[in-house]
């Protein structure tokens, strides 16, 4: 992409796997946010990881950006946002969009720079088992810096927003995810319709993938069902072990693995008898807000996240295996239209067109205000428009 006019809006997405990537929710939010910007006349960059990004799907008008990183649990995310950040203060774009706390470690040189700064501050990270007690005090401390040089901040539930204003003293704005309803795709090869129960979800502990897998075994044979588990985790990863061992010893559990085929996830979700949600950490979860979209029977862990958002349009149940197998035989029998409930909750209050709107208000209003101050120690809340 050759040199920006002056007159030009230029935002640089930070903190994120690049575009196009398919590996979470902040690459989810990017791949719909960064062409819809660019529809709205925005100059769009997105700093990336070259080992996470795909080589073709890609919107040309979107700029990425790949810096080198440190690809270790404990360091990937803070060298790649140093790299990203590094760059960005070269290029200096109008306003960056920033993606997770651990950034907050380098908004100040950013402060420094001139350029203003949105923050999603995501879940709350510190409280994943999957990070080392350095890593959840890593994430602390980010969200603290966050806290206090972060000219924007973005929320994605109500619930997050309700922690930052009590736990941290700074208030931002409301911004869910969004979904896609979609015609009628066709249904995964060696799978029937109504007759599988899916989760999609990374193979994490917070995301009750465990227990989903010791429930397995009890879904097929009470409720004559497949199951089908789409998602990965390192090969010596436990969780990744235990899944792959069911699928040898089962015909009927089905591990596809980590897709990036959006046809086939929203085929997974539409047709499924129901959609097994065990996220316990973060904020509005975007397969959530997708599988509501495509009007999908819902089982979610009883969170106030996920309550936040499925309401009373799905069934709920507790992390243990035996509340699971509880939960999927209600939901698959209950004669409610729980799926077309479902979709149309997703249509009132989680569409793109929505989010993305928002976003680019709150990106126009960050790159036009004066520069607030940084958030001293005290306890005062510093409100965002």
């Amino acid at each position: 992409m050759g040199p920006h006019h002056r007159d030009t809006r230029t935002v640089a997405v930070i903190g994120t796997r690049g575009y196009p990537s398919f590996y979470g929710g902040f690459e989810t939010a990017v791949r719909r946010i960064a062409p819809a910007l660019a529809d709205r006349g925005w100059c769009v960059r997105v700093y990336g990881r070259r080992a996470e990004v795909a080589l073709t799907r890609g919107d040309p008008r979107v700029e990425s950006v790949l810096t080198p990183g440190l690809d270790t649990v404990a360091l990937s995310t803070l060298s790649y946002g140093f790299t990203a950040v590094l760059h960005a203060l070269v290029r200096k774009p109008d306003v960056a969009l920033v993606m997770n706390v651990a950034n907050g470690f380098w908004l100040p040189l950013l402060r420094l720079r001139g350029i203003p700064t949105v923050v999603n501050v995501d879940g709350v990270e510190w409280e994943r088992d999957k990070w080392s007690t350095l890593g959840k005090r890593m994430f602390r401390w980010g969200a603290r810096l966050t806290a206090r040089f972060a000219d924007q901040l973005v929320f994605d539930a109500e619930a997050i927003g309700d922690h930052w204003r009590h736990e941290l003293g700074r208030d931002g704005t409301f911004v869910p995810y969004g979904g896609d309803p979609e015609p009628a795709l066709p249904v995964e090869p060696g799978l029937e319709a109504g007759r599988y129960v899916v989760l999609i979800a990374r193979l994490v502990p917070e995301n009750t993938v465990a227990a989903f897998l010791a429930a397995a075994p009890a879904i097929v044979e009470q409720a004559d069902v497949d199951v089908v588990v789409v998602g990965s985790a390192a090969a010596d990863d436990p969780l990744q072990r235990t899944a792959e061992a069911l699928a040898a010893s089962h015909p009927r559990i089905h591990v596809l693995g980590h897709l990036s085929d959006d046809r086939r996830l929203h085929s997974l979700w539409q047709h499924a008898g129901v959609y097994f949600h065990g996220h316990t950490v973060g904020g509005t979860n975007p397969t959530l807000v997708q599988a509501m979209a495509l009007g999908a029977r819902i089982v979610a862990r009883d969170t106030v996240y996920n309550r936040e958002v499925l309401a009373d349009t799905g069934v709920y149940c507790d992390g243990d295996a035996e509340s699971i197998v509880r939960a999927v035989a209600s939901a698959l029998h209950d004669d409610r239209p729980m799926g077309e409930r479902a979709a149309a909750r997703a249509a009132r209050h989680y569409s793109w067109a929505r989010v993305v709107d928002e976003y680019a208000a709150l990106l126009d209003t960050a790159r036009r205000q004066p520069r607030r101050q940084p958030r001293g120690r005290g306890r005062q809340r510093a409100s965002a428009a």
